[in-house]
């Protein structure tokens, strides 16, 4: 029998003097206790539900259909009865949380822009007569009805025809393409010419044996010069007048195979879908066409290649932010020589509303060159965790303020307090309640404007900040110096003035989550693809996953975008790149749509619609 340390227990609560004065916090207080108790309650009715099912295994036959937890039911309703009685007088945790809006449930009306297909069910003649009278039925209305159907998606081939015209009488001029040969003749000729014009070689003229045919330099005789010398019938072989028709479009990869829409389809099916290439490598073979993943690989490297200048357009936006959000996340690479895997990293960087562009960033470690070089040029604020790599930012330079401002993450200081529940639940639920005042304010203040937000910040949430942090000060000396209380209090208190700077201004939030959140995302598609085949694979990956990610952000179909993108961007001027943006992309798709005519369907004379 083990005898339990009197010093590792903590005092009980029963004091005065150990519970906060302020009515609001004993409010918030009493809610996370509360909150904590059903949690406690729900984990141990699912305990008690896999005791059982554990027993029965163990020790009941197997066709018993009798279940325990049927001789708690009417008892677990009466102590329910009991319960609710006396919550009753107490409000519930979730009536202090603002109600959520329920989704609708039920069939919904079907897109108006998906394309329909007519489908009309008929009686053929014969039928149509009646067996009464024998005269022909009428037609006197429909019953319409919607059906949602799918259509696998295919692959298909698109054979790219250049058509080239000769002239037979033009020997000597040189090939010229179509664009400056249409510019020289358009004088001469006619505003509207035929497409196309079959090229015959001129009938050969009569020769006889003794003449020679006339060289490229000679001139045939003029009149009174004497015979001419018969011309050599003109082959093809020669050089001609050749106009070629406007080339084809330049692809996405130079000579490759792959058209803008299946590359397109491939990024979104990797990192929106987190399919890894060994899937769509049979998703495509079960279409006919087997691609080897190392095909695919090339054709994801050649995308991040062209994308790249709109990349670094995009980072170049994201750097002009007020406020940015990062975060990082590990990554296995594979080293292409030894094929040991090492870990790596995925950088993460946000910007603010008026540059809503997600870009990350992929290093071989998590040293501090990775966001030293990316936010060489970054001017403001940085919302990020405590990591010691982010410290020389933060840094002044030579006789002036830092350039960039630390912004601390309160999610990771209140994480550290719910963590400690469980060996000191006292001022664990005190620090937690203490956090969800502040976090009810800024769920309050979620439609204010910056101006209101900063005010409301500076009037609510700094004096309950001063409170939590005199509070703090307070108790760091009376927790063990090892115990995960003590370590969530010295991590407030290390990193305080960073954990309330969010109320120097409205523009700030109160922690990263918008960070945290997307690096779930890298990890949902880690599970899958596991790990990138080198340096050069987690650059790209970093390229592409800053589109997808910045479409999920902004609401944008990502293989719309990407597939008029890499249709658009070989050959596209530098100075046309900003209309590629997402955003901006997504502005003109609808203007366009705005500004098209809608077009107005047939009503027919008398027809009812049936909603089933």
């Amino acid at each position: 029998m083990s005898v339990t340390d009197p010093a590792a227990v903590p005092p009980p609560p029963s004091a005065v003097e150990h519970l906060p004065d302020d009515p609001a916090t004993l409010k918030q207080l009493v809610l996370e206790l509360l909150a904590t108790l059903q949690e406690q309650r729900r984990d141990n009715e699912a305990l008690r539900h896999r005791l059982d099912l554990l027993l029965r295994r163990l020790y009941g036959p197997r066709g018993e259909r009798f279940d325990p937890g049927q001789l708690l039911l009417f008892a677990d309703m009466a102590a329910d009865a009991g319960a609710g009685s006396a919550e009753a007088e107490t409000p519930p945790a979730a009536s202090a949380k603002p109600k959520r809006r329920c989704r609708p449930h039920g069939r919904r009306r079907l897109p108006e822009d998906l394309p329909r297909e007519p489908r009309h069910h008929q009686l053929a003649e014969a039928e149509r007569v009646c067996p009464g009278c024998g005269q022909m039925r009428l037609d006197i209305g429909t019953d319409r009805s919607e059906q949602l159907e799918y259509r696998p998606a295919s692959l298909f081939v698109v054979e790219h025809f250049v058509h080239k015209y000769a002239c037979p009488c033009c020997s000597q001029r040189p090939a010229v393409p179509a664009a400056h040969a249409a510019s020289q003749e358009s004088e001469a000729m006619p505003s509207h010419q035929p497409e196309s014009l079959p090229v015959s070689p001129p009938p050969p003229a009569a020769t006889s044996a003794s003449s020679e045919p006339v060289s490229s330099g000679q001139q045939p005789a003029g009149p009174g010069q004497g015979p001419a010398a018969p011309a050599e019938p003109l082959r093809l072989s020669e050089p001609v007048a050749l106009v070629i028709a406007a080339a084809k479009p330049a692809m996405p990869i130079a000579k490759g195979l792959p058209g803008p829409g299946l590359l397109a389809h491939l990024i979104v099916s990797k990192y929106t879908d987190h399919l890894p290439l060994y899937r769509l490598e049979r998703v495509y073979q079960r279409q006919g066409v087997f691609l080897h993943r190392s095909t695919l690989s090339d054709w994801l490297a050649a995308c991040a290649q062209l994308l790249r200048p709109l990349y670094d357009l995009m980072v170049s936006v994201v750097l002009q932010s007020r406020a940015l959000h990062t975060d990082d996340t590990t990554v296995k690479m594979q080293d292409p020589e030894t094929h040991l895997l090492s870990t790596a990293r995925l950088w993460g960087y946000l910007g603010d509303a008026e540059h809503p562009y997600n870009v990350f960033d992929f290093t071989v470690n998590r040293q501090r060159d990775g966001p030293v070089q990316f936010l060489a040029n970054y001017h403001g604020y940085l919302h990020a965790d405590a990591f010691s790599g982010y410290d020389g930012l933060y840094l002044p330079g030579a006789g002036a303020a830092a350039r960039i401002i630390e912004v601390a993450c309160n999610a990771h200081a209140r994480r550290k307090f719910y963590e400690a529940r469980g060996t000191d639940a006292l001022r664990a639920h005190q620090a937690l309640a203490y956090y969800r005042q502040l976090y009810e304010l800024e769920r309050s203040a979620k439609d204010f404007s910056d101006a209101q937000r900063l005010q409301m910040r500076q009037d609510l949430a700094v004096p309950i900040l001063e409170q939590f942090h005199q509070w703090l000060v307070a108790q760091r000396p009376q927790v063990l110096p090892k115990s995960p209380m003590a370590e969530a209090i010295g991590y407030a208190l290390n990193n305080w003035e960073a954990l309330r700077r969010y109320t120097e201004a409205g523009f700030l939030a109160i922690d990263n989550n918008v960070a945290e959140r997307e690096m779930k995302q890298i990890a949902i598609g880690r599970k899958n693809w596991l790990s990138v085949g080198s340096p050069r694979g987690g650059q790209t990956a970093a390229v592409l996953m800053s589109f997808t990610s910045t479409c999920r952000r902004l609401g944008v179909e990502p293989w719309a975008y990407l597939q008029e993108v890499l249709t658009r961007l070989p050959g596209l001027p530098t100075e046309q790149l900003g209309e590629l943006l997402p955003d901006r992309w997504e502005a003109a798709r609808r203007a366009r749509m705005a500004s098209a005519p809608v077009p107005t369907p047939a009503a027919s004379p008398a027809s009812s619609e049936s909603n089933s």
